[in-house]
Order: C-alpha cells, then sequence, then structure tokens
C-alpha cells in the first residue's frame, strides 16, 4: 500500500487562533466527520493545548479524527488553513485602532503561511473580515480564488431563518443572500430570493397570508443586520452559529462539493467593482472559488452593493493597507 497516496488523500484542517470562535468551529468539524485531522495553533500554547485535550477527550462519540497541537509546519500539506485569530476590542479603544492591530496579525500569519508553500485554500474568519481578507491575499502573495473570507454566510443563514419564520416554511426551502460587507452596509438581495423555487416576489402574492410585506423586508432586513449586537450583548459574542457556517464552507472545500455560498471574494470586473473584497454567491470547491456568481440585480441592489464596496475601500485606506 503506498503510504504517500494516502497521506495525500487525508483531509487536513489547520485552525489559527483557540479562542471561542475557533474552538466552536474545532468541535462542529470534529462531529462532522469531514476531516481525518485537525490541527490548532495559537501563540497561547496551553490555551490550545487545552482546547485539543477537552476536544480527544470526546473521540468516543465522533468519527474518527486526530486532533492535536500544531506549528507553522503544519500549513504545508494542509488542505484547507482557517484563521479565526485576532486581537479583542479594548475599552476605549477605537474600531480604527483594533482593525489595524487585526491587520497586522492576519497579515503576519498569511505571509507564514506562503513561506511554507501551501498549497490548501485559506479562510479568513477574523473581523473585520473583508479587510482582512484583502490583506491577506495582498501580504500571501496567493491567488485570488484560494484565499476566501467567511463573509455574509452566517448573515444569509440569518436572513432565511427570518424569512422562514416569517412566511412560516421550513427553512431548508428558503434560498436568500446577504451580499456586500460583513457588517453595517451589507444589502439583502430580495431578487434573489425564493421559495421552493418561486421568487419571492411570486410568492407572497400566492400566499396572502400577510399585509404590509414591503414594511416588512425592511423589519427583517433590520433583524439580521442587528443580530449579531443582540447575541454579543446578551451572552459576550457569537460563536455557536459562525462555528457551523464555517463547517458549511470547509464541506464544500474538502468534499470539492461546489456549494453556492456568499463569502468574502476579491472582485476583478464583477458586478462592475475590482480591488475589494466583499461578499457575492461563490461556488466553492477544494480549490477555494471555483467560479464568482455574477448575477443580474435590481438597480436598487447593485447601488447598494457599489455603495457597500466604498464603504470598505474607505476602511482598506483607512487601516493604511493601501
Amino acid at each position: 500500500m503506498n503510504t504517500k497516496t494516502l497521506e495525500s488523500e487525508r483531509r487536513k484542517v489547520v485552525v489559527v487562533g483557540a479562542g471561542a470562535v475557533g474552538a466552536t468551529y474545532c468541535y462542529a468539524l470534529a462531529q462532522s466527520g469531514l476531516a481525518d485531522e485537525i490541527i490548532i495553533i495559537d501563540k497561547n500554547e496551553d490555551l490550545a493545548d487545552g482546547q485539543v485535550s477537552d476536544l480527544v477527550h470526546g473521540q468516543p462519540f465522533f468519527p474518527t479524527v486526530g486532533i492535536r497541537r500544531g506549528s507553522k509546519a503544519d500549513y504545508t500539506n494542509a488542505n484547507l488553513i482557517v484563521i479565526t485569530a485576532g486581537a479583542a476590542q479594548k475599552p476605549g479603544e477605537t474600531r480604527l485602532d483594533l482593525m489595524k492591530k487585526n491587520v497586522a496579525i492576519v497579515g503576519s500569519i498569511a505571509e507564514d503561511i506562503a513561506t511554507q508553500d501551501s498549497h490548501g485554500v485559506m479562510l479568513i474568519v477574523t473581523n473585520p473580515v473583508d479587510v482582512l481578507t484583502y490583506v491577506a491575499i495582498k501580504r500571501s502573495g496567493w491567488e485570488r480564488n484560494r484565499v476566501i473570507g467567511s463573509g455574509t454566510v452566517l448573515d444569509s443563514a440569518r436572513f432565511r431563518h427570518f424569512v422562514s419564520h416569517h412566511c412560516n416554511v421550513d427553512v431548508h426551502n428558503v434560498h436568500a443572500y446577504i451580499l456586500g460587507e460583513h457588517g453595517d452596509s451589507e444589502l439583502a438581495a430580495w431578487s434573489m430570493t425564493h421559495i421552493g423555487g418561486i421568487s419571492i416576489d411570486n410568492y407572497c402574492p400566492m400566499c396572502g397570508g400577510c399585509e404590509g410585506w414591503q414594511a416588512e423586508r425592511k423589519n427583517i432586513e433590520q433583524k439580521v443586520r442587528e443580530s449579531a449586537y443582540h447575541i454579543i450583548n446578551a451572552k459576550g459574542s457569537t460563536h455557536f452559529a459562525v462555528g457551523l457556517a464555517l463547517v458549511k464552507i470547509s464541506s464544500s472545500v474538502l468534499r470539492k462539493q461546489n456549494s453556492l455560498l456568499t463569502v468574502s471574494a476579491m472582485v476583478d470586473g464583477e458586478y462592475g467593482l475590482r480591488d475589494v473584497c466583499l461578499s457575492v454567491p461563490c461556488v466553492i470547491s477544494d480549490i477555494g472559488i471555483a467560479r464568482i456568481i455574477d448575477s443580474k440585480l435590481a438597480d436598487e441592489e447593485m447601488k447598494l452593493l457599489h455603495n457597500s464596496a466604498a464603504v470598505l475601500r474607505q476602511a482598506i485606506e483607512e487601516a493604511g493597507i493601501i
């Protein structure tokens, strides 16, 4: 039996950052059976060791997977490298100060990954995710398809939840997407929203059970934007749903599923935009972004998308990246 062949077929995921989001993702990933190896890296080695121990003690209860603390050398043969590491905002610290800290952290990690001659996919989770996806592409020198951000995959899941709840339809029958920044300038693409294959504009008149649907749309959009704030105010951080969103992205990379997901991608002419990372529909496979779906949006949605891109360009300039 060829050992090298077996090793090359192993699905290896390296997670950089052992905090709440990184650990929750590892916990969900271990139960999914997607990975053969989960490697945790953190500058706080005690924290990484503690997370590893806590996870491996549960090995009798989930599919077989090797879990250990790792080092930079593990980047070389990783299929997927997920970066959740970043600084937490301190009292009195501005958003710009925090952004500059995380630019330095993620930029340094991206350079380390590039020096290890990795041929995998880099997935950025640390916020502001769109800005840091841009940083990781620039600092690593990788092709744009191999560096993606978690983007609005979670926001789109929240959008689907609120639409399904309002329409009293199983969430699995709702297809809906949030585009643009993972933040306040994001937009709901109602023109791409479908329930059971029926566009939302056609479904609502058929349903007949709702008045003031246009006003309700605004309400749903606002709830999507404010979800993270409500959760953070209530419990300090968000990590369960984002961990599951990351497993969904990981599944498409590790299994070459070609799932259509709104990850943060570097656009190069798509939607009339260039040199900025933001969330648009992308087909995700083992090479990262197999293709960007340059879909026709409603005129107002296109304006909002361009406005979101402008917000992100300004953030990139403020951080001194360009």
